[in-house]
């Protein structure tokens, strides 16, 4: 009999972009191995900060969907639950959206006690929250419990000033303390998150990196033809920041760049993607008659890899107390095409050590404007390409989602 996973989680498929996407393929992969899993998740919302259609004529209910793997017999059965949605996030609203998954999530787990005995539960992180219920269930049912840490959001929320009581942010280590204890197995994406976590939960923490599928994700060598099918001209220097378009990104710095550059008027900066301060953006460029930036909406996921390859420069900004607590994403699927990466990382954070020891991307000082307006000029030179080969290669051999998926399968699920 195969092993039945569940999955706790506020992000899943068919969300494009961060958490939701690993989550997905995660699940999609332990299916298609034989695996029963069942997930509880909200509505698809991210990172547009709206429940996408179909799913927007259900939000306000739960709804089930059971999906049939075309792998070894398993299957996938997702209860989706309604939460509270911004469409202009802050840190209060998002403290909102996160305590609505949690309490329609805990009636969604309350349900399933009596149901379904799973082997394992998975709560992934953020919200951070969740682990309290997969707690509640291995307490009742005595499933092994694996806590995963995408973003350390505690320490995000107390550095970025979301929460600024220092007795709430006690007592939410408090919670989280309890969380470490009754976990089986803790895990997370980069060493520097392993190691501030392992500080703060006394056990040995699993490294699960995010991965990305290298053989659809992969470099094209006519890269030329791509930007005349996008519109731009042979000889133009595309600059492209693709992803989540919010305030902690920091994007008006590529604004003031393109300000300082704009005498190159064959460097074109486009950036693509959806989120609640793009018409901000939109409208700070606009006033600066920048006509060198262009915005483009999420591409779809069939063409992506074209889309990607198309770039000679590929953004990766991040706020200076963000760089070893948070492992982007995006950065995952830029070495898999081979992209030559420019990463805002400070010296000694485990992102700006792990690009320098592997020679993968350009580094320049976080919250540093002119650090990032040379960086980009420095993007034009030689090493260009060896930096770009450097970084495919990285990805072959660390990120396949095979490989990684496979680890933690012996680690976790069979073990």
């Amino acid at each position: 009999m195969s092993k039945r996973l569940l999955l706790i989680g506020g992000n899943f498929s068919p969300e494009p972009t961060g958490i939701g996407k690993y989550n997905g393929e995660m699940i999609k992969w332990l299916a298609a191995g034989g695996y029963d899993c069942t997930v509880i998740t909200s509505y698809p919302y991210y990172p547009e900060w709206k429940v996408q259609p179909p799913y927007d004529k259900h939000k306000n209910w739960y709804k089930k969907e059971v999906i049939e793997s075309n792998g070894q017999g398993g299957k996938i059965t997702v209860y989706r639950c309604p939460q509270y949605v911004p469409d202009k996030p802050t840190g209060k609203k998002r403290i909102m959206l996160d305590f609505s998954f949690a309490v329609s999530a805990f009636f969604k787990v309350l349900q399933l006690l009596p149901r379904k005995k799973f082997d394992v539960v998975i709560s992934v992180v953020p919200p951070f929250h969740l682990g309290l219920l997969a707690v509640l269930y291995k307490k009742f049912r005595g499933a092994k419990f694996l806590y995963h840490i995408q973003d350390m959001q505690i320490e995000a929320a107390r550095d970025l000033n979301m929460i600024k009581s220092p007795k709430v942010i006690k007592a939410l280590f408090g919670l989280e303390r309890y969380i470490f204890k009754n976990a089986d197995m803790v895990s997370s994406i980069s060493d520097g998150m392993m190691r501030k976590i392992q500080e703060k939960a006394g056990k040995d923490i699993f490294f699960f990196p995010n991965w990305v599928d290298v053989s659809l994700f992969h470099p094209i060598e006519d890269r030329i033809g791509l930007k005349t099918a996008y519109g731009f001209d042979v000889n133009d220097k595309i600059v492209l920041y693709s992803g989540a378009i919010g305030e902690k990104q920091g994007l008006e710095s590529i604004l003031k760049t393109a300000d300082t550059l704009r005498a190159d008027t064959q460097l074109k900066f486009l950036i693509c993607g959806s989120g609640p301060y793009k018409e901000k953006l939109k409208a700070d460029a606009e006033a600066l008659g920048l006509t060198n930036v262009i915005f483009f909406p999420l591409q779809p996921f069939e063409k992506f890899n074209e889309f990607l390859n198309m770039a000679d420069v590929h953004l990766v900004i991040q706020k200076g107390n963000a760089s070893d607590l948070v492992m982007p994403s995006k950065l995952t699927t830029i070495l898999a095409v081979g992209g030559l990466a420019l990463i805002t990382a400070n010296d000694g954070t485990s992102l700006h050590d792990l690009v320098k020891k592997h020679n993968m991307g350009i580094l320049v000082k976080a919250e540093d404007q002119q650090a990032l307006t040379d960086g980009i000029v420095r993007a034009m030179g030689d090493n260009a390409a060896e930096l770009a080969r450097n970084g495919r290669l990285y990805a072959e051999n660390h990120l396949s989602v095979g490989k990684i998926m496979s680890r933690f399968e012996e680690a976790v699920v069979i073990n």
